[in-house]
This record gives C-alpha cells, structure tokens and sequence, in this order.
C-alpha cells in the first residue's frame, strides 16, 4: 500500500527552473534535490561545503523529510552528505541545504541543476522518557562496540 503525504514547497529565486523535488523512479523512496548554485562550486578532497536547493517546505506535523546521500554519487565520486540522515522538522521553514563532503581523491564540482541528495519523507512516533532504577534484561546486555566479534 502506498500513501501520500502533500508537502508545501516555495521556491526561492535561486531555485526557479529548477523544478520541485522528484522522484526517479515509480519505486524510488527517496525525491531527487537539486544544487542552487549560482555558479560551479568545486568541493576538494577532504572538504566540504553547505549547498543550497533553493527550497523551503512545509512538512505536516507528525512528519519529517530525511536528506541522505545518493548512492552514484557515493559510488563514482566518493561524494556524500557530511550529516545523514539529516532531518528536517514539521516546524522548520528555512530553505533546505545540504552539506556535501568529498571522500574521494580528485576535487568534485557542483554544477547548477546537479542532483545531489534525496529527499525522503517519514513519520515521526514521539517517545516518553522516564526515569527508572532499573531495566529488564536483554540477551545482549551493555555489550557495546564490536561486542558480536563481527567486523
């Protein structure tokens, strides 16, 4: 079962022609962004760089859109989002960024129009904290880091 969810988008100069968010393909979870630049952006290895899609969203409450790296980017160029997933809450309204980090060897240009992340939008269950003098038990306990002796 698919469901939809109506997300409010203003477009901010930087971003006419560009287009909205969109998805590649019937199956794809995640909404293609794109780079606002106004000019190329190189990024050097090791480095990166906040790059603007332009974007500003209205995300319902009990929602949240996750930015995450797209994985050609990742594969082919060593190009990936410094903080993934990177969430943006039902209640921001600033224009949308993605911080771009290069792990690969050469430097990396952005061009206007790139596709640089996606967009994925995901609801939100909202916890209540407690506090407790004690826990149930678990097979795993406070095995922490490496604690299976898996890689």
């Amino acid at each position: 079962m698919q469901s939809e969810v109506l997300i409010k988008v203003c477009v901010e100069p930087e971003a006419e022609g560009l287009g909205l968010p969109t998805y590649a393909t019937p199956g794809a979870a995640g909404a293609d962004l794109r780079a606002a630049v106004t000019s190329p952006v190189v990024i050097p290895p090791g480095q990166w760089v906040l790059i603007s899609t332009g974007l500003r969203l209205e995300i319902p409450p009990g929602y949240e859109a996750q930015v995450r790296p797209r994985s050609g980017l990742a594969a082919r160029h060593g190009i990936t989002c410094l903080n993934t997933p990177g969430t943006i809450d039902s209640d921001y309204r600033g224009v949308v960024q993605v911080i771009l980090i290069n792990h690969g060897k050469e430097p990396f240009v952005v061009q206007r129009g790139d596709r640089i992340a996606q967009l994925v939008i995901a609801p939100v269950v909202k916890a209540r904290f407690e506090t407790s003098g004690s826990l149930s038990n678990s097979h795993r306990g406070d095995g922490g880091f490496g604690h299976s002796g898996l890689g």
